[in-house]
């Protein structure tokens, strides 16, 4: 039986840490160096350390326009894959109601996000509520396919056990469907962890006041491109930080083999 602290185990966390670290610092030195090398104008791309200093410069206004992007991710994020589940649930239980909607719920997902967003923002106007909503719907389609998938990934053979056992249909739904499911889920919610930020600042872009999408679209217009490249690194930041206390979760709820 070989030992986790055994020096290979040692090393490959090692490279897992090491590596990436690497990888980032290489293309920060290439983006800080080069570039003005090669004549790159620092009004166009400004280097890592003038955008960190914009960063520290301007902490407050970055964090008041990170606050309503944080909320809106985050409940697009839980919305979303909470109305994906327990739709999923009636497709699994009513193959007349997954008929019947699927389809739709298929159409609705070929919509282009830049398309759908300027009508919700119409109808729910520029306040929190109508980004929620976009988020939730990049969310939704993802986590609804694999959540279908993986409530059917059961066999005849194990359903057939349960009901020799006399399981009843909510026992068969948490001792069997669900834990089955659960690989399908956290697939689908590495996916929504980070499409959740797409959707609120796409939300954002159409029509708002505060948010990294507005202060993106504001930057732009003003050439502040340090501020500029300082609003994408926290709206990039923001999406791995979600990415990784979701697969966090899911290292803790799945036992793999």
């Amino acid at each position: 039986m070989l030992n986790s602290s055994s020096p290979d185990a040692e090393g490959s966390a090692l490279a897992r840490i090491v590596l990436p670290a690497f990888g980032a610092l290489s293309l920060l030195a290439v983006w800080q160096f080069l570039l003005p090398w090669l004549g790159v104008p620092k009004f166009i791309v400004p280097t890592p350390a003038q955008v960190a200093l914009r960063i520290a410069a301007d902490p407050y206004l970055l964090w008041q326009n990170l606050l309503p992007t944080l909320i809106e991710s985050v409940c697009g994020f839980f919305i979303g894959n909470i109305a994906a589940i327990l739709l999923a649930i009636a497709f699994v239980y009513s193959k007349t109601v997954e008929r019947a909607y699927f389809p739709v719920v298929l159409f609705l997902n070929t919509i282009p996000v830049l398309a759908i967003a300027p009508i919700i923002i119409l109808i729910f106007g520029i306040g929190i509520f109508p980004k929620i909503i976009i988020a939730s719907i990049i969310c939704f389609f993802p986590t609804l396919v694999n959540m279908t998938r993986g409530l059917d990934a059961v066999s005849a053979n194990e359903r057939e056990l349960m009901h020799v056992l006399s399981a009843s249909p909510l026992e068969i739904f948490w001792k069997l469907r669900a834990p089955r499911s659960l690989p399908f889920l956290f697939a689908s919610l590495r996916i929504s962890s980070t499409a959740c930020v797409v959707g609120a600042i796409v939300g954002e872009w159409i029509g708002a006041n505060k948010g990294l999408g507005a202060l993106i679209i504001q930057s732009t217009f003003n050439y502040r491109s340090d501020l500029l490249y300082a609003a994408i690194i926290l709206s990039s930041s923001l999406a791995v930080v979600i990415f990784i206390i979701v697969t966090t979760i899911e290292r803790r709820v799945i036992r793999y083999q």
